[in-house]
């Protein structure tokens, strides 16, 4: 299957526009040769050692069978449940290979107690855990292998039979993985995290799962001279000028799943566009849709809707305004690569960096080193507690008051962003939040399960465009676990990322209202009640 990008209405003028300058600059040519000059000379320094995913199909042939051979030792062995323990491009993109393929992979990216306890606690005689981490020292990843380590010890598990390690080489994790004794894979440092689906960091754990690695490559090394040639025809050049070209520009990307046999890419393809492009104020916010989300009916001006389909061509006469994209797996992740790559270049900015996500970070040190007491609410509604940044948002008294107000603050091109910092595991239907919210506040409205949001969506809050308006969901449990080795516990974690992003946003100006609640499926019906 190649990859097809069918484009009509507002979109065909700007690709045959853009595309044409694109060819003439020799833009695609160029990426694939990683040249880093393209981003413009302040981007030059880090776009040099962040293009190897040009070549990681190629580079991560040798991979395949060492994977397939560990897997195969670890089902000897009576071992065929892999957990994931990863953040940001680290989690999203091997959920999304797993997905596909059919097969159990238990992601972990989040601090929430209760859903370490729940990935700890489910057999664990016949799980694996794979560490991702690029830099090594992520505090979630670096958080639940103790609590395994701990957990494996316990059970009289030598962990260095269960974990395995993928990270950069040279990496504070890869020393102590090796000192441990634990399997490590490590991966293309010249590679970005969220530009690492092919690489080890999507494979090892996907393919350790039991999905067809190998085919994926096949997949993605298939489509590469689509996207190497500067030709108008190449389908990257299309995606890139329909996304950001048009005039005015649509700088909300509506994705949507339709009839794709892929699933879950809209949520890979958001962390990828939105911490790529949203910096310097500007940028691309991607917004996971359903086919009947309110917005698909609205239509706001300023959102450009992607739908993911099985054939492109095929298909367009259904949804004329729409992008329409088509192909299989591995080439999907290099087109968006391609894509997003280049949709920086257009918007004069470096796509590899991000310079506002260590902010959050910061402050949610900050407050695991000071505990500061937790303020007191403005007031509890059935059970919610209800605090916010700016005093007069609180005025009505009521939680539908306080969610009117919030919405009140949006402008004709705002966004709201629902910030979920709970156990995602067991609530699951707090994302249905997001279709009323969206049809409440009549805006686009994104969802992000926190602190996973963070290393995607994350980036885009602080340093794009300042529209938007920000719903955080904590809370609060009798549940927590301990951090082995560390003087905070998961709960206290969770409630310092999320205080601390809120601290970050409030700095900048941008409103934020924070519900806290205390019994998850009461408390999600007022949620929802509140939000009609």
């Amino acid at each position: 299957m190649t990859v097809s990008v069918h484009v009509s209405h507002a979109a065909q003028p700007a690709v045959d526009q853009v595309v044409a300058t694109l060819v003439g600059d020799l833009v695609a040519s160029r990426v694939t040769a990683a040249d880093s000059d393209l981003w413009g000379p302040d981007a030059a320094a880090e776009a040099a050692i962040r293009l190897g995913w040009v070549e990681a199909v190629s580079n991560s042939r040798p991979l395949v069978a060492e994977i397939v051979a560990l897997r195969d030792d670890l089902r000897a062995r009576g071992v065929d449940r892999i957990v994931l323990a990863g953040m940001g491009g680290s989690s999203l993109a091997p959920e999304v290979i797993a997905n596909t393929a059919g097969v159990p992979l238990t992601i972990l990216d989040s601090t929430a107690p209760a859903q370490v306890l729940r990935a700890i606690d489910d057999d664990l005689a016949r799980t694996a855990l794979v560490v991702s981490s690029k830099s090594g020292s992520t505090i979630e990843t670096d958080s639940q292998r103790r609590a395994f380590e701990a957990a494996f010890s316990d059970l009289g598990i030598d962990p260095a039979e269960r974990i395995i390690v993928v990270t950069d080489p040279g990496s504070p994790l890869e020393s102590s993985a090796r000192d441990a004794g634990y399997r490590v894979f490590t991966a293309d440092p010249n590679v970005g995290g969220r530009y690492s689906a092919l690489t080890a960091f999507g494979l090892v754990p996907a393919g350790l799962a039991g999905a067809d690695i190998g085919e994926l490559l096949d997949e993605a090394e298939a489509s590469l001279l689509q996207f190497a040639v500067d030709s108008s025809d190449n389908p990257a050049l299309r995606l890139a000028a329909a996304i950001v070209g048009t005039a005015p520009r649509h700088d909300k990307l509506g994705l949507i799943s339709d009839g794709t046999h892929i699933e879950g890419l809209p949520d890979w393809i958001e962390q990828l566009v939105a911490e790529s492009t949203g910096k310097a104020g500007t940028g691309i916010l991607p917004v996971v849709l359903l086919p009947v989300s309110p917005e698909v009916d609205a239509r706001p001006a300023d959102l450009q809707i992607v739908r993911l389909v099985d054939d492109a061509d095929e298909l367009h006469l259904r949804h004329q305004g729409d992008i329409l994209v088509s192909g299989t797996l591995g080439a999907q992740f290099l087109l968006w690569e391609y894509a997003t790559a280049i949709a920086g270049h257009l918007l004069g900015i470096n796509p590899f960096d991000q310079p506002d996500v260590e902010a959050a970070k910061t402050a949610a040190r900050g407050l695991l080193d000071a505990r500061p007491e937790v303020s007191a609410p403005a007031f509890i509604e059935e059970g919610i507690e209800v605090r916010a940044s700016d005093p007069a948002l609180l005025a009505a008294g009521t939680l539908a008051g306080v969610l009117d107000a919030l919405w009140a603050r949006l402008g004709a091109d705002g966004y709201v962003a629902i910030q979920a910092y709970v156990d995602r595991t067991g609530v699951p239907q707090l994302r249905g939040l997001r279709e009323m919210v969206a049809a409440d506040s009549g805006r686009p409205t994104t969802f992000g399960w926190g602190p996973r949001f963070l290393h995607s969506t994350g980036q885009y809050h602080k340093g794009g465009p300042a529209q938007g308006v920000y719903l955080q969901i904590t809370e609060r449990t009798d549940v927590d676990l301990e951090v082995p080795g560390r003087p905070f516990t998961f709960g206290q974690l969770i409630e310092a990322q999320a205080a601390g992003d809120a601290a970050v946003l409030s700095g900048l100006g941008r409103p934020v209202v924070t519900l806290t609640i205390t019994d998850a499926v009461d408390d999600v019906l007022a949620l929802f009640e509140a939000a009609q």
